[in-house]
C-alpha cells in the first residue's frame, strides 16, 4: 500500500521587516531604500559613490609589540604602529628596512581636575591599560579581558596612566615618544570629559610642546 505524498512548496525567504515602520522608498530616479533608523538591517543602496578616493596605493602601517614584529613591519610595511615609547622597537623597525618611513604611537590619559577621581575613572573603564605585553590583543573574548582587568589594582593604574590636570605630567608622557624616535603620537582621553581634554591640550599642552 502506497501513501500519497504531497509535493513540497518552494518557500521564498522573507526579508526581515522593520519592527516599527517600513523603510521609505527613495526619491524618484534613485534606486535602493532609505535606511530606517529603527531597523537593525542596513538598507540596500546602489547609488553610493566614494567622496574623494585617494590617488595611488594606500600606505599600510603595520602594528607590532615585539622586536620580531617590528622587524617584520620594517620589511613589509609603509610604517610602524606601537603603543609604548620603546626606542628599541623603533630601532628594530628602522634596521629591518623601515628607514625613512613613519613610526606612530598611541597613549591614553585621563584629564580631570581631581586626580583621584581620574584614577577611579580609568580603573573602572579601562583597567587593562597597564597590562604589559600582548594580553589585550590576544585574549579571545570580552570575558577573558574582564578577568585580566580584575588583576589590575587601582595603585597600578595610578602609576601607569597619566591622570589629572598637571600639565608637566602630560608633557612628560608625550615627550617620551619623541625621545624614542616616534614621528606621531595619538593621545586618547579615557572617560566622559572629552571637551575638557581637548580644550586643555589645545590651550596648555600643545603650545608647551612646540616651545
Amino acid at each position: 500500500m502506497a501513501a500519497a505524498v504531497r509535493p513540497r512548496r518552494r518557500l521564498r525567504p522573507r526579508r526581515p521587516r522593520c519592527p516599527r515602520r517600513p523603510c521609505r522608498p527613495r526619491r524618484p530616479g534613485r534606486t535602493g531604500l532609505t535606511p530606517c533608523s529603527d531597523s537593525g538591517e542596513p538598507a540596500r543602496r546602489t547609488s553610493v559613490r566614494p567622496g574623494s578616493a585617494p590617488r595611488g596605493p594606500l600606505p599600510v602601517l603595520v602594528s607590532g609589540f615585539g622586536p620580531k614584529a617590528a622587524e617584520l613591519a620594517g620589511r613589509i610595511g609603509d610604517g610602524f604602529v606601537t603603543m609604548s615609547p620603546d626606542a628599541d622597537l623603533v630601532g628594530a623597525f628602522r634596521d629591518g628596512g623601515g628607514a625613512g618611513t613613519k613610526v606612530v604611537g598611541g597613549v591614553k590619559v585621563c584629564w580631570r581636575g581631581n586626580r583621584e577621581k581620574a584614577v577611579d575613572v580609568v580603573h573602572r573603564l579601562w583597567p587593562t591599560e597597564p597590562l604589559p605585553g600582548e594580553p589585550a590583543q590576544i585574549l579571545p573574548t570580552r570575558a577573558h579581558v574582564e578577568q585580566a582587568g580584575e588583576l589590575v589594582t587601582r595603585d597600578t593604574v595610578a602609576d601607569a596612566v597619566t591622570c589629572g590636570d598637571e600639565v608637566e605630567k602630560h608633557l612628560k608622557t608625550v615627550r617620551a615618544y619623541a625621545r624614542a624616535g616616534f614621528d606621531e603620537v595619538y593621545v586618547g582621553q579615557i572617560g566622559p570629559d572629552q571637551e575638557m581634554f581637548f580644550d586643555a591640550y589645545r590651550e596648555l599642552v600643545l603650545p608647551a610642546l612646540q616651545r
